[in-house]
């Protein structure tokens, strides 16, 4: 996943030397991301856990003898010194977990990886982040949700996170760049590679605003058990996951369970009991582990995104020039009524509830209305 428009690799708090010693710590057999994060944490640099003796290694709670071998073993700076080759030829970015620019929300889970390797313009400052996954034999129903949730998003200006597989996952990342959203593909391999080969077409868009993220190095192929490990990735970095369709089991699944681990909100589509890829779905939302969703509402409701407040002026000017019939005879009930319930205002105006749903959706984006705890809206 190589482009001339990469920006030269960049490291916060560390220079070549240090990011070396960082490579080859992942190399200890032994030491993972829990285990490397203790060993900088008490001896601040990697460079400085190599050159400490042994007596200071078994000071540290889960350093055994071992471990304290392997760290002594040479051969493991030259993987390293070939993988920093490969980053410095690519110009690929380096997030180290302690840099400012590291995913914020992964920085708060313990497995979260101490370095990830990026390609494109990713940019994390002050942004919404959302996840989106399901199936890889995503339906028409599946997909239309997709997009237009992401459509109705899009003022919010959100980065859209996914897996870059099939099914849903490349619906919500072509659906982000038809929207001109950010977005994220996190990959269970190498970014030398692109997976699958047929998706190959949409990395240089992608990478235009947005790119690929993962904690593989160049060695690393798409394994099975690499796909499961990207999921905490996924789920850890983001706000709240959504599950657009899953069947009664399925690494979307995995991703939902690991963002309840990390107490993120979780969003589910519901679907008919008969239907395949709407049980999983189902099963989240009727234990209680995922939200249910049925339109933009319900994640603008529960994580409390609201957009910028417009001046009176423009909410006036803008209310003959694009509301539509439906849109307008709820904002004329709601401000002569004032605050009402959902079901109150489907029933008051004599329409369907998801119908009213819906349209609420556009017209808090359009900035006509907005809704208020206990279900509530009101007109601007």
């Amino acid at each position: 996943m190589k482009s001339d428009k990469y920006k030269p690799y960049r490291f916060n708090t560390m220079n070549d030397t240090e990011l070396l010693h960082l490579l080859a710590l992942l190399k200890v057999d032994g030491i993972g991301d829990v285990l490397a994060k203790k060993l900088l944490n008490h001896f601040t640099t990697a460079e400085a856990i190599f050159k400490s003796k042994a007596v200071q290694l078994a000071a540290i709670d889960g350093i055994g003898k071992v471990v304290i071998k392997n760290l002594k073993d040479k051969s493991i700076f030259e993987e390293a010194k070939a993988e920093l080759q490969f980053i410095k030829e690519n110009n690929l970015k380096v997030y180290f977990f302690k840099d400012e620019n590291y995913p914020n929300r992964l920085k708060h889970c313990i497995d979260g990886p101490i370095l990830l390797f990026a390609s494109g313009n990713i940019d994390f400052t002050n942004r919404k982040i959302i996840s989106i996954v399901g199936t890889r034999e995503v339906t028409s129903y599946g997909t239309e949700f997709c997009k237009k949730l992401i459509e109705d998003l899009a003022p919010l200006n959100p980065i859209i996170i996914s897996g870059f597989a099939y099914g849903v996952d490349i619906v919500a990342h072509k659906a982000a760049m038809e929207c001109n959203l950010q977005t994220i593909g996190v990959i269970a391999h190498g970014l030398n590679q692109v997976y699958p080969k047929v998706h190959k077409k949409y990395v240089a868009k992608m990478e235009e605003n947005g790119g690929f993220l993962t904690e593989f190095w160049s060695t690393s192929n798409p394994e099975k058990e690499n796909f499961v490990k990207r999921n905490r990735i996924v789920a850890g970095m983001s706000e709240a996951t959504i599950v657009i369709e899953s069947a009664e089991k399925g690494g979307s699944l995995i991703t939902a369970n690991l963002a309840n681990d990390y107490n993120r909100d979780v969003f589910a589509v519901p679907g008919r009991i008969s239907d395949k890829f709407s049980q999983g779905c189902n099963n989240l939302i009727k234990t209680q582990r995922a939200h249910l969703l049925t339109s933009a509402a319900d994640i603008l409701y529960i994580l409390n995104w609201e957009l910028k407040p417009k001046e009176e002026k423009a909410v006036q000017k803008q209310l003959f020039v694009t509301l539509e019939n439906d849109e307008q005879k709820l904002y004329d009930y709601l401000l002569k009524n004032g605050k009402q319930l959902l079901d109150v205002i489907a029933l008051e105006c004599d329409l369907p509830v998801f119908r009213v749903s819906s349209i609420l959706v556009t017209m808090e984006l359009k900035g006509v209305v907005r809704p208020l705890p206990g279900k509530l809206f009101e007109a601007v």
